[in-house]
């Protein structure tokens, strides 16, 4: 399998200081690689133009951007750190973001991962919020060169950015799953695309405290079904990794082998039909570096190699749960 991995030094650069989305993260996970090396080809890194970014984002935004690095950084809001190379760090995330899907898309490789700052799902159309500048999955998605994509969300809080950026494109499906009451307030199951791009989208709010049979039953009952009535030409995955027991930000409990067993069902999954194997993954959240890391780890062996796994049973999750999935399913599949 040809397997490309986006890992760039110069996505350190965005300079966050003691902000929990830091160049640390990035490190963490190097280092856990370089312990068991994987068989990943390097793709290189580029920067996104303003044609690239301008597809989706108010040429606003960027002028922002630009114009906030080059007086030497600053705050862009109450917790999104823009630093004198963050704007052109953030064009490299999206930049190689575009460029992986594309390889993928065209068959140059079969599946790829992108440990990519700053993180993106969080950034709309005309606002960089959530540590997100550019909503690097979405600029994938736009640019990708199919007919069909879906991408599929399991970081810990809505990714409203995706959503904003592609709530009126038919051609991209959107499901995230989500803690909920919780930051940024969005993704409820209300929430379908407008427009031509109405009934699109797909939001599972889940409470605090969910954990592997959880998430696994969610993914199994709405995203499976999903996904062999799309029938996508390439899946995206949203890569927060903050739904993790041990996250400082997050009020879930999914364990790195939860991860593992997450990502083992994207991989049968995208086994069928059109999509043919076809996985792209962009890192987003995740602020535990030892959890973060061996859960990168662990999604990348589970892309590599089959892992086996038996469906989740309707007794191993919590009652809650069971009964908002199931009236979600009623509502987003019919009976």
């Amino acid at each position: 399998m040809r397997f490309g991995l986006v890992q760039e030094d110069d996505f350190l650069r965005h300079d966050t200081g003691a902000h929990v989305e830091n160049p640390g993260r990035l490190k963490a996970i190097a280092a856990e690689l370089a312990s068991s090396p994987l068989p990943l080809e390097k793709v290189a890194s580029r920067l996104a133009s303003d044609e690239e970014l301008t597809a989706l984002h108010a040429p606003s935004l960027v002028e922002r951007l630009e114009a906030v690095s080059a007086r030497g950084g600053g705050w862009l809001d109450g917790d999104t750190f823009c630093s004198p190379a963050s704007a052109e760090v953030a064009r490299r995330a999206a930049g190689s973001a575009i460029e992986l899907t594309r390889l993928v898309t065209s068959g140059d490789l079969e599946r790829g991962f992108a440990l990519l700052r700053p993180p993106g799902h969080h950034a709309t159309p005309d606002r960089s919020m959530g540590f997100c500048l550019y909503s690097n999955i979405a600029l994938a998605a736009h640019h990708a060169g199919v007919e069909r994509v879906l991408i599929f969300d399991w970081d810990v809080h809505h990714g409203n950015g995706t959503q904003d950026c592609l709530y009126r494109h038919p051609a991209t499906v959107f499901m995230s799953l989500h803690q909920s009451p919780f930051y940024p307030g969005t993704g409820h199951p209300e929430e379908r695309g407008e427009g031509p791009g109405a009934g699109s989208i797909y939001n599972l709010p889940l409470p605090a405290g969910c954990a592997d049979a959880e998430y696994l039953w969610a993914m199994e009952q709405l995203l499976d079904p999903l996904l062999e009535r799309t029938d996508p030409d390439l899946i995206l995955l949203s890569a927060g990794y903050d739904a993790h027991q041990r996250d400082p930000l997050g009020g879930m409990a999914v364990s790195t082998e939860g991860f593992r067993q997450m990502a083992a069902r994207l991989d049968r999954w995208s086994r069928r039909g059109r999509t043919r194997g076809r996985l792209v993954g962009l890192l987003e959240g995740g602020y535990d570096p030892r959890a973060l890391a061996a859960s990168v780890r662990a999604t990348l062996e589970a892309w590599l190699e089959p892992v086996a796994f038996e469906p989740i049973k309707a007794s191993q999750v919590s009652s809650p749960v069971r009964h908002l999935v199931e009236r979600l399913r009623q509502s987003f599949l019919g009976p």
